[in-house]
């Protein structure tokens, strides 16, 4: 596209703009720019105020920090965007990156797990990510403690890539600041937030989402039964991947997850060969080509009478979308149109799993 790096960098700094509704605002209006300009528009029709619209001096600041930092900035209508990544209707509009983007060309197995890790599971851990990596697949993991610092340990000579939750210049933990470090310099960092940003819990469920889009297949080696590896778990399976679990011993708290996932459909594996057999097509010609990040039907104007019904049919009880097609009636581009403009207008959240509610 000829849209500048700037004006999609604004669209995606101002308020009320996700990575879902600047999908969609991108799709209808074709350029960033046309996008900006059709802001208030969209927010008035959706009953709401003008969003905060990102200031041009502060996204010139941040694109000098991220060269500064000599990074570099890969948006989701570049040429060079993952496309696994790409599939995902939340896929994250822009990536800070710092290393070898051709690692993701490569099978990616994403690896992720206990921080509070017993010392058999990181050293099983680290075996697998070896074996994978001389297999020739590429370890996607999250540089916390525990499992993900031993798969990217096993991983890194034949090179990882580590996403984060914070900015690219910030190392979290801080004893993984080495590690952060050379897996930037030999392999692939990622972030989402840009610099400066502290890893604050709620961008945790974000990165791990990156980690599940961008690999064929998820494996856990021990989890807690709540904890942010069965987020990425279920993020992968909601997106069609494989999800894989090294199994534990049920007197171990964190076995839980591990085994719970099995007890639910994920495949037991016990070594790196079950890992590439479930990742292996059974004929190249089955495999789907990644689609387009801006596919779909084009959007359609809403009248009143639609915006009435479906703001009736939303609450604060989360609902999915394809719910409020079902009982609307209405075109499901009619029904993204009006959720575009109630979220800009401020009254809409969007949650996990293509839900939505009323703030």
């Amino acid at each position: 596209m000829t849209d500048s790096r700037e004006a999609r960098l604004r669209l995606l700094r101002s308020a009320n703009i996700g990575p879902i509704t600047w999908r969609q605002l991108i799709a209808r209006f074709g350029t960033a720019e046309m996008a900006l300009e059709a802001l208030p528009m969209l927010a008035a029709r959706g009953g709401g105020r003008v969003p905060r619209i990102a200031d041009l001096a502060s996204v010139r600041r941040e694109i000098a920090a991220v060269e500064k930092l000599g990074a570099r900035y890969l948006f989701l209508d570049d040429p060079g965007y993952p496309a696994l990544l790409a599939e995902l209707e939340s896929a994250p509009p822009a990536l800070i990156l710092r290393g070898r983007l051709d690692l993701l060309d490569r099978t990616c197995v994403a690896m992720v797990g206990a921080r509070n890790a017993s010392a058999a599971a990181c050293r099983f851990a680290r075996q697998l990510a070896i074996g994978l990596s001389e297999a020739g697949a590429t370890i996607v993991s999250g540089l916390a403690r525990g499992i993900d610092t031993a798969a990217h340990v096993g991983s890194l000579q034949a090179g990882t890539v580590g996403v984060i939750a914070s900015g690219i210049d910030i190392a979290f933990p801080p004893e993984n600041a080495e590690l952060q470090e050379r897996v930037a310099r030999e392999g692939l960092l990622i972030a989402e937030q840009p610099p400066g940003t502290e890893p604050l819990a709620r961008f945790f469920p974000s990165r791990n989402r990156i980690i599940a889009g961008l690999a064929l297949g998820t494996v856990v080696v021990e989890a807690a039964p709540r904890s942010g590896s069965l987020i990425t778990a279920r993020i992968a399976a909601e997106a069609g991947r494989e999800v894989m679990a090294v199994p534990g011993s049920p007197l171990d708290p964190r076995a839980q997850g591990c085994n719970l996932l099995i007890r639910e459909g994920a495949t037991l594996v016990q070594s790196v060969d079950d890992i590439l057999e479930m990742l292996r097509p059974i004929d190249a010609r089955a495999v789907r080509s990644p689609a387009h990040p801006f596919g779909g039907p084009p959007p359609l104007d809403a009248s009143d009478a639609d915006r009435r019904r479906i703001t009736e049919l939303l609450g604060p009880v989360p609902v999915a979308v394809d719910e409020l097609v079902r009982q609307s009636g209405l075109a499901p581009a009619l029904v993204q149109t009006v959720l575009l403009e109630l979220e800009l207008a401020g009254r809409l959240e969007r949650h996990a799993g293509g839900r939505t509610s009323l703030i």
